[in-house]
């Protein structure tokens, strides 16, 4: 597995990673990591992978856009000196276009968002040993629908940034249209965004998919 004894990962994003964790920066007991997929994460890893001691930190804060989150990204990612930096944000980039459409200060354009997360993206390479991008998504099969038809505009900037930087792309998009072939959206996040336990869960699975988490792992 790509994540080793010692080493610290940090989760950035909006209120899909927050889910209720301790504010600004979560982690440690209680509910400091929230309830969300990072929650579930951090407990598999300790469950599975007992030996290795890897501090999970969460730097979700709801309703965040890219914009937002840029303006706190020093803070509460780059000066926490992680070893690992996982960075899910831009659902609220295209929320807000569909929510609030007349108060347009609140939306983040494509060009825009591609600038904001390519400086996050740059503020933490080569200062550590690898950065996950995981995508944001709009549980709709629909690729018709309007809201969907954008968000793919955004998850395709993730992909473009991943391949030219040399991170990881968790394409969360893209598991949960293959999850919506069994099962209907409101299973997994009830307004098609925040996801319930089932969907943090498949959140979780998908990212320790890219550390090539392994279930049967024996611990030495």
């Amino acid at each position: 597995m790509l994540l080793q004894d010692g080493d610290r990962i940090v989760f950035a994003g909006d209120s899909v990673t927050d889910m209720g964790s301790t504010k600004p920066v979560g982690e440690g007991v209680f509910d400091g990591l929230g309830k969300g997929y990072v929650r579930i994460v951090d407990s598999l890893l300790a469950a599975f992978y007992p030996e290795r001691r890897i501090r999970v930190t969460n730097s979700g804060l709801d309703g965040n856009s890219s914009k937002e989150l840029l303006t706190r990204f020093h803070r509460d990612v780059v000066s926490l000196d992680a070893d690992w930096v996982a960075i899910c944000i831009g659902i609220n980039d295209v929320w807000r276009q569909f929510d609030v459409p007349a108060i347009t200060s609140m939306h983040v354009a494509p060009t825009e968002y591609r600038a904001n997360l390519e400086q996050m993206i740059t503020a933490v390479k080569g200062k550590v040993k690898g950065v996950f991008l995981l995508s944001p998504y709009y549980v709709e099969p629909n690729r018709a629908d309007p809201m969907r038809a954008r968000m793919d505009e955004y998850v395709a900037i993730c992909r473009e940034l991943s391949q030219r930087h040399g991170c990881i792309f968790v394409n969360l998009q893209e598991m949960f249209e293959e999850y919506c072939e069994f099962r209907h959206s409101s299973s997994v996040a009830w307004d098609r965004v925040h996801p319930n336990q089932v969907g943090s869960t498949l959140i979780a699975k998908a990212f320790l998919e890219a550390c090539e988490f392994e279930y049967h792992h024996i611990p030495v």
